[in-house]
């Protein structure tokens, strides 16, 4: 018998264990000393609510799943029927080959095949590496199409701070715009955060925070990263998720609705564009065609444990 999520790679290093299934190359657990630092889900399960999925060629939500790209009108399935938008890509059901499986780290690939809706066969290609800075995952898609690709990448982890909920914990985000949203989670705008109570460049409390909301202009150290963290003030503990230069966006969701008990975890979510990109544009990558240069990336984010 095979589980819902499919074969189970566990990789361990630096004091961290992680488990990456064959379904969606999802990041299923990830401890530090024995202590959960995401929100998963069990061997016996399908994820939900994307936990620990990778999201791609786009991330969150295409409007109408109707986008126009190099002279063509296309349009994607409804994967989000209630709200009328294609959710999260792909490839996140897709069952992923293994590459190579060592002590600390898997690498596992897929081919996405040309279809209704997205008309490009690109390779994907994922690395966990786990060592003392904690989880490193590397994302590489390579066009193998004759015509230029749309492309944008994300991955949607829920992060803990220990044994208690949301509103037990502080959230420090480094992003000074939000994406004001429709009720479909539809950009309809921004703003600038300062004097808001989506300001979290210095650390805040979440009691009482509903979030489900993308943060950009993310400030960066000399190496172009950008950290988020969420800590549990009584202990100290924690976790950090960082981005690479590629990830211009972060979305935040408090796990509200559709979570039984809700404010369980917090999802940050690494994104290279905001929602809806494929039909706005913004910050929306091209790969070119087969053969030629920038027909791949490959780009990274990670997560480590705070103590």
């Amino acid at each position: 018998m095979t589980g819902p999520s499919g074969d189970q790679f566990e990789i361990t290093g630096g004091g961290y264990r992680a488990v990456v299934t064959e379904c969606g190359a999802t990041l299923r657990v990830l401890e530090y000393a024995g202590r959960g630092i995401v929100h998963g889900f069990g061997e016996d399960e399908m994820s939900s609510a994307g936990r620990g999925q990778l999201l791609v060629p786009w991330p969150n939500r295409i409007g109408d799943g109707r986008y126009s790209f190099g002279g063509r009108d296309l349009q994607l399935g409804l994967t989000e029927p209630g709200r009328h938008n294609a959710s999260h890509g792909l490839v996140r059901w897709a069952a992923w080959s293994p590459e190579e499986h060592a002590a600390s780290s898997v690498s596992l690939s897929y081919r996405l095949m040309a279809q209704s809706g997205y008309p490009w066969t690109v390779d994907l290609h994922v690395l966990y590496d786990l060592s003392a800075d904690g989880l490193t995952v590397t994302q590489t898609a390579t066009n193998l199409a004759s015509s230029p690709a749309p492309y944008a990448s994300g991955a949607h982890p829920y992060l803990r701070a220990g044994a208690g909920g949301v509103d037990d914990w502080e959230l420090t985000l480094p992003a000074s715009l939000r994406l004001l949203s429709d009720d479909r989670l539809l950009p309809v705008g921004d703003e600038d955060v300062t004097g808001t109570a989506y300001d979290f460049r210095v650390s805040r409390p979440l009691r009482g925070a509903r979030l489900d909301d993308g943060f950009g202009e993310l400030t960066r150290d000399q190496d172009d990263v950008a950290t988020a963290s969420v800590r549990d003030p009584a202990t100290g503990q924690g976790a950090a998720l960082w981005v690479d230069g590629h990830h211009r966006w972060l979305m935040v969701f408090s796990s509200d609705d559709g979570w039984d008990p809700p404010r369980q975890a917090l999802a940050v979510e690494p994104m290279t564009a905001p929602p809806d990109a494929f039909r706005s544009g913004r910050d929306l990558l091209t790969l070119a065609a087969a053969g030629e240069p920038g027909d791949e990336i490959s780009l990274s984010w990670g997560i480590r444990a705070l103590e």
